[in-house]
């Protein structure tokens, strides 16, 4: 589940392997380029942690991040 903190979406993703998060990573960053909106993520072997945020709003939330929230959302549906 995404939560709010210091004016980002976070959340935090775990995989069965190194393998299946760098395949998650690169459907999310597919999805970005759709969405002109990019995360900021990192990534160590199974997990993957991403934090949205909107710089041109001044480093805020926005419904950018959100859209893009739900977005990566569905692609674990």
């Amino acid at each position: 589940m995404w939560k709010e903190q210091d004016n980002k979406l976070m959340r935090t993703f775990k995989f069965k392997d190194f393998s299946e998060a760098f395949a998650f990573m690169t459907r999310v960053a597919l999805l970005s380029e759709q969405h002109s909106h990019h995360p900021s993520w990192s990534n160590v072997w199974n997990t993957v942690n991403i934090e949205l945020t909107t710089h041109d709003a001044g480093n805020i939330v926005t419904e950018k991040d959100q859209k893009l929230a739900k977005a990566i959302d569905k692609l674990l549906a």
